[in-house]
């Protein structure tokens, strides 16, 4: 680890994992529809939710999907890490109370290109609901 916390690109290894939890609440719902204007009721309003397949509210996808970017920032690489992609399959939904746990796993560091590219899930129990990959320029020093 760096002093920063993270880890330095020639420090990354394939198979590091780390993951972060959280439990979705309905202010982390409401707070993300107004930051980022997903007003859609399959979110915000119960009685038309229970009128869709989902049978009842479901967090946005993409607040679930932050979660990842809260291990890659602050876990695995760590601290002066930059998003250069992220590809996202949702397979499930997150529902209000649900708790959330995304995890990081290296599959390759490219430490002449400062870049690895990391395996994503985000899981409720033994659900995946989120799956990716995601690929990052490490700042911290070489």
């Amino acid at each position: 680890m760096n002093s920063q916390g993270g880890y330095d690109i020639q420090d990354l290894q394939a198979g590091q994992t780390a993951s972060v939890a959280k439990t979705v609440t309905e202010a982390d719902i409401i707070l993300y529809a107004g930051v980022s204007t997903d007003i859609n009721p399959v979110h915000l309003n119960e009685a038309f939710a229970q009128t869709t397949a989902f049978k009842g509210r479901i967090a946005h996808g993409m607040l679930t999907a932050g979660f990842i970017s809260a291990v890659l920032a602050n876990k695995l690489p760590g601290p002066g890490t930059v998003y250069l992609g992220q590809t996202l399959k949702f397979k499930a939904p997150v529902r209000p109370g649900d708790t959330v746990v995304a995890t990081a796993t290296i599959k390759e560091v490219l430490v002449e290109k400062r870049r690895a590219v990391v395996e994503t899930i985000c899981r409720v129990g033994d659900t995946v609901v989120v799956e990716g990959e995601a690929t990052l320029l490490c700042t911290s020093a070489a």
